[in-house]
């Protein structure tokens, strides 16, 4: 089955954390996603761990905001984050070294 909506995509990455690379980490990511499938999300690593929630976190260590298809792109790798942030289709807030770290903590989120 592919994967195909937001929703699930951020609700896999649980299962796709490297626990090493998060072994030390404690962090709140939050999706602020446009688009037909927007909506906000937010991401907590902590120890090893990694829980997805619905919704506005009240204290974010980083905010990402895009729409919602380029967020399934960057996230499997068809697009850049760092390229999108340069054309302006990433607005990042906050602490913008957790948000490059993103990609080392789901190295395999492109496995099916």
């Amino acid at each position: 089955m592919k994967v195909t909506t937001i929703n699930d995509v951020l609700h896999s990455l649980p299962a796709k954390l490297d626990k090493y690379a998060a072994e030390d980490l404690d962090a709140v990511y939050q999706f602020d996603l446009r688009g037909e499938q927007g909506g906000q999300y937010h991401l907590l690593v902590q120890n090893g761990t990694c829980l997805v929630k619905d919704g506005v976190h009240a204290d974010p260590h980083v905010t990402l905001s895009m729409t919602s298809e380029d967020c399934i792109k960057v996230l499997n790798g068809q697009l850049s984050g760092m390229t999108m942030a340069m054309s302006g289709r990433l607005q990042v807030t906050g602490d913008i070294g957790l948000a490059m770290q993103l990609k080392s903590l789901f190295p395999n989120i492109t496995e099916n």
